[in-house]
């Protein structure tokens, strides 16, 4: 039976209202916390993009439940030794409670200094090799690396866990998953897709954590639900590479353009039927997943909470 966690949006929403968020996910009965980490929203109706590890320090305090970040790139925007650090430290705040997700990144976070975004395949090379420098710093020895990507002269990081920080793999196409089974300590996907799973566990990943997550927006009226979410996230429509390559808000505004309320409505759980919310987050139990995230879009986070206090939560963790 997976454990429930609640996916806090760093783009929809600004500090506070995320730690208020992860107090409310606790008192309901979630069990995990994930956090998105980005530069910039994925439009400006979104509105909010606060630093991650700013926010993670907050969080160590103001909640007990373990917290991993939904996705970390650590290959342009940020050098993957300053990503240790943050990782690292985050670790120590939250006693162990922490783990790193990581993915080859968007052009919408990565690209803010004028770099060229490199090609997905060398992309997943940066990635690789981000990790091992990444798995050396966390061992608490000095490291010196002289790489395809990367150079580290003498960088140590003192303060460290007991234990490294486990590294998940993102994944949404074969070779990022094949990535993720022979070198992450887990696998991050948004797609129930237990063909994906398959792959991953036969790949190399074995008994590893597999998590994904999803985005409902609960509302008693349906329709609005629908606007809602056509409103703040009709970016998740788009298709293909879009998402990794559009380099600014305004250039996602203008492809959502072509997402219509009906793609919304036929693709995501909009409104209060519990059987609903109920069956989204059992695809993911169904596909093999060990944890499932789930983020509430909508502005009644009190109703979305006591819906799954209530109701939901306490569904999901009946023996099916």
């Amino acid at each position: 039976m997976p454990e429930y966690g609640y996916f806090l949006s760093c783009e929809q929403y600004g500090p506070a209202e995320l730690i208020e968020q992860a107090r409310m996910a606790e008192q309901a009965g979630f069990q995990a916390l994930w956090i998105s980490d980005h530069y910039h929203p994925w439009n400006g109706e979104q509105g909010q993009s606060p630093f991650v590890w700013s926010v993670i320090g907050a969080l160590s305090d103001a909640v007990s439940l373990p917290v991993e970040t939904a996705v970390t790139c650590p290959t342009v925007r940020i050098h993957p030794a300053v990503v240790a650090q943050a990782a690292a430290t985050s670790a120590v705040m939250t006693g162990g409670r922490f783990r790193l997700g990581v993915g080859t990144g968007e052009a919408l976070n990565e690209h803010i200094f004028g770099d060229a975004w490199p090609a997905a395949h060398v992309r997943l090379e940066m990635l690789e090799e981000a990790i091992l420098i990444m798995r050396r710093l966390f061992s608490g020895e000095e490291v010196n690396h002289h790489g395809t990507h990367y150079t580290v002269e003498n960088a140590r990081l003192y303060t460290v866990p007991d234990e490294p920080v486990p590294i998940d793999i993102s994944g949404f196409g074969p070779a990022a998953t094949k990535l993720a089974a022979r070198v992450g300590d887990g696998y991050i996907t948004m797609m129930p897709d237990a063909a994906m799973v398959e792959q991953y566990r036969k790949g190399g990943g074995g008994g590893k954590l597999v998590s994904g997550g999803t985005k409902v927006c609960y509302d008693t009226d349906k329709d609005e639900a629908v606007r809602t979410v056509h409103r703040l996230w009709a970016n998740e429509q788009l298709p293909g590479e879009l998402g990794q390559v559009l380099p600014s808000p305004k250039h996602f505004e203008q492809a959502q353009t072509l997402v219509t309320e009906d793609m919304v409505r036929d693709s995501r759980v909009c409104g209060a039927d519990v059987d609903e919310h109920v069956a989204e987050l059992r695809r993911f139990a169904d596909a093999g997943f060990d944890r499932v995230y789930v983020n509430q879009i909508g502005p009644d986070l009190r109703g979305f909470f006591d819906l799954y206090r209530t109701k939901v939560l306490p569904q999901l963790q009946q023996a099916v």
